[in-house]
């Protein structure tokens, strides 16, 4: 009988006039199939149940199935929209409008008198904000002069400013609001293009915006690197995050790694730790790294690691609802007890908690993970598994407590350093704007197209960060005077 089909009627009859070995050895074989059907339908099950509220899954995958009803945002009993003293904002007038239109009072809307020569008491104004009919391109004209010296003949001529180096150029603010279409708002080439004609009726090339879009991250360059050694040397947690990017067709991963005042994007073939060592970051870095539970993270143990509570919480939801395990709902309710006491204890002014309290959580921590592991042992090595290389494959519940055993320190890093961030949050929305570029506008074309965006992207959301205009970020980067934090700068002066 074949090893994964049912037997027929003759091959049960023929075991059974074997004798009674004949019917045990089929009986036992049946059962092994069950178990591998079994484990094959669990699998299935547990990738049909998962989505962005129980995994890493993104939440635009999960379609437009009904919400969920173990999330991990509860709601906070607040009405939607502006809270009570909330300050509002509005379109404010301005004390010098460009143009004044007077709509006059000919006549008395009572009794029709003539009221032309009558003088105006007061003004009730309204001002509507609006474009020109016709927005065009202010052309200026540089004319260098050129001379004959009357005295030894030599021809003279003026010089240009810095940057008009073509007999007809776009200049920087025209060129920086092509980058902020496509590298800010993610306006593909053509359509970037076809904006800049629409708005100024001036055709405008592709080759015209990508043009603008390597020159910015030219520009840019030595600040990024200023910016990565800044990410080696700060005290602050860094986050890490790395996600999938199409170059060229090909699968390459775009690797994040940020604060909340800036970020470094690199793509690179590899998504492990061949990629982290040629970036250079994490393998010089002995401060605090946010990241998920991706291994080649671990592989740097000089640095200081926390795992992201956020995908922690989003597993353990997965094993209470798909595999009812009741350690995991009172590990979510411990993780989340943490986290809300570290919140208080900070607005409270204090800077740790007291030893007791560590030693509270702690034990609480360790006896739920035992809890855990007592009601899943290690799975027994079957003759089937044997036959098998490597480990014997355990359960998703049995994978997650080895880790929460195993690197306890690293979970809880944010209970016992309050500097330390409970999830990976920061990296995930940083990562989240360059996977919505992909999606808009698909993959990389080039590995010049690749770099350049992770460049200007870097300085973009750099800038963003520190509540700089986009726009004007961008100009300046043109004129050769591009933004750098002033964390960072400060530290330049003193070195």
């Amino acid at each position: 009988m074949s090893e994964t089909h049912l037997p027929t009627q003759e091959e049960v009859r023929a075991a059974y006039q074997k004798g009674e070995e004949a019917v045990v050895a089929l009986v036992e074989r049946l059962i092994g199939m069950n178990r591998s059907l079994e484990a094959r339908i669990q699998a299935l099950e547990d990738r049909l149940n998962k989505d962005s509220h129980n995994s890493s899954k993104p939440p635009t995958s999960d379609g437009l199935k009904k919400g969920h009803k173990h999330g991990l945002r509860h709601k906070s009993g607040k009405k939607s929209g502006g809270q009570e003293g909330h300050e509002g904002h509005r379109l404010e007038p301005v004390a010098d409008p460009k143009q004044i239109v007077v709509h006059a009072v000919v006549r008395c809307h009572h009794c029709q008198a003539v009221l032309e020569g009558v003088a105006v008491e007061k003004y009730e104004k309204r001002q509507v904000f609006d474009l020109p009919e016709k927005m065009e391109l202010e052309v200026t004209e540089h004319r260098a002069e050129i001379k004959n010296c009357p005295q030894c003949g030599a021809v003279n001529e003026g010089e240009f400013p810095e940057g008009v180096t073509q007999e007809t150029q776009y200049g920087p603010r025209v060129r920086a609001q092509m980058v902020y279409f496509n590298n800010y708002q993610f306006v593909p080439l053509e359509r970037t293009a076809e904006i800049m004609a629409d708005l100024y009726h001036q055709p405008v090339s592709e080759g015209s915006v990508w043009a603008a879009v390597q020159e910015i991250a030219r520009q840019v360059a030595p600040e990024m690197e200023q910016i990565k050694e800044h990410l080696i040397q700060t005290e602050e947690a860094v986050h890490f995050d790395e996600t999938g990017a199409r170059v060229k067709g090909k699968l390459n991963w775009l690797h994040s790694m940020s604060t909340a005042l800036v970020t470094f994007f690199v793509i690179h073939p590899k998504r492990g730790s061949e990629a982290m060592d040629q970036i250079g970051i994490l393998p010089k870095r002995t401060g605090s790294c946010i990241h998920d539970y991706w291994k080649p993270y671990l592989k740097y143990t000089q640095a200081k690691h926390g795992l992201c509570g956020a995908h922690l919480l989003r597993e353990l939801t997965f094993l209470v609802e798909n595999y009812q395990q009741t350690w995991a709902e009172a590990m979510i309710q411990l993780l989340t007890e943490i986290q809300k006491a570290v919140t208080a204890a900070k607005a409270l002014g204090q800077e740790a908690f007291s030893p007791e309290q560590l030693t509270d959580f702690r034990n609480r921590y360790d006896q739920i993970v035992a809890e855990g592991l007592w009601a899943n042992p290690p799975p027994e090595r079957t003759e089937e598994s044997a036959r098998r290389r490597g480990r014997v494959k355990q359960t998703p519940s049995k994978n997650l407590l080895d880790r929460l055993r195993d690197h306890p320190e690293k979970i809880l890093a944010y209970m016992y350093d309050f500097d330390v961030p409970f999830d990976n949050n920061q990296a995930e929305r940083d990562i989240r704007m360059a996977k919505l570029k992909q999606k808009i506008s698909g993959c990389f074309r080039s590995d010049d197209g690749s770099t350049a965006f992770c460049q200007v992207r870097s300085y973009i959301s750099t800038a963003h960060k520190n509540e700089q205009p986009i726009l004007g970020a961008l100009y300046s980067a043109l004129i050769g005077t591009p933004y750098i934090p002033a964390l960072i700068t400060a530290k330049m002066a003193e070195q």
